[in-house]
C-alpha cells in the first residue's frame, strides 16, 4: 500500500489529478498486489505543485521533477524497483506533455522500517498487512459462493 509523492513546478502537468490516479494504479500493478479495496483505498500518490522561486539546481533550472515511492520493507523486488522507476518516470513525460522531461525526474524508492507502515492508527508489520489482505480475500471468495 504505497504512497507517492510528486514534487514539480506548478503548471508542470496537464491534469494533475488524472496523472495522480495513474501513478497509483501503476504502482499498484507493478507491486502484483490483489485489485481489492484494501490496496485500491491505500494506494495514492500526492502531486506537490511548488512556484519555480522554490527548486532549482546549481544552475537555477527549476524543471525538475522529484518523484518519492514510500512502500512497505521488501516489497519490490529487483525487477519491480526497475519497472517502478521505468514506468512512473514515463508517466511523468507524459502528464507534462514534455518527453524531455524524463531526462530531469528523479524517482527515489523508499522502504518504511518493519512496523513502520501506520494505517487507521495500527503501526503494521508486513505479517500484518498479509494477514489483512489475506482475510478479505477469504471474505470476497466466501461472498462468490453465497
Amino acid at each position: 500500500m504505497p504512497m507517492i509523492d510528486v514534487y514539480a513546478a506548478a503548471g508542470t502537468f496537464q491534469d494533475v489529478k488524472k496523472f495522480a490516479q495513474d501513478l497509483a494504479a501503476t504502482l499498484m500493478q507493478i507491486e502484483q498486489v490483489p485489485d481489492i479495496p484494501m490496496f485500491r483505498k491505500n494506494t495514492a500518490a500526492f502531486v506537490h505543485e511548488m512556484p519555480t522561486d522554490r527548486l532549482s539546481n546549481v544552475d537555477g533550472d527549476s524543471t525538475y521533477i522529484r518523484v518519492q515511492v514510500l512502500t512497505n520493507a521488501g516489497a519490490l523486488d529487483r525487477d519491480k524497483q526497475l519497472a517502478v522507476v521505468s514506468r512512473l518516470t514515463e508517466l511523468v513525460a507524459a502528464a507534462s506533455g514534455d518527453p524531455s522531461a524524463a531526462e530531469r525526474t528523479w524517482v527515489l524508492l523508499t522502504e518504511a522500517p518493519e512496523g513502520g507502515w501506520g494505517l487507521a492508527g495500527h503501526a503494521n508489520t508486513n505479517a500484518d498487512l498479509v494477514a489483512a489482505a489475506r482475510a478479505r480475500l477469504a471474505e470476497i471468495a466466501a461472498a462468490r459462493k453465497d
